[in-house]
């Protein structure tokens, strides 16, 4: 999974961990399943949009990695502020 990290774009990471939070937050209608894919295809989308406008499969890695994993970030945050209040 190491290799992944050189896939990982920090702006894109923290843009879709940014806007995966506020829809989890305050958009009410939004299910929980569907936020990984709409930061996966953000990612994609911004990726691409860094790029230039260049699709490549490295780019469309870049920007799948960096979205999910902002997903992932967000439960990694979550269960360690949480683990954090419990033991007070």
């Amino acid at each position: 999974m190491e290799f992944l990290n050189q896939f990982t774009l920090p702006v894109v990471f923290g843009i879709c961990l940014c806007i995966g939070y506020t829809i989890k937050k305050w958009i009410a209608d939004v299910d929980n399943k569907y936020i990984p894919t709409v930061v996966a295809l953000l990612g994609v989308f911004l990726a691409v949009w860094i790029s230039g406008w260049k699709l490549s499969p490295e780019i469309l890695l870049s920007g799948l990695v960096s979205g999910l994993g902002s997903t992932g970030m967000h439960q990694l945050f979550k269960q360690f502020i949480e683990h954090d209040t419990k033991e007070t």
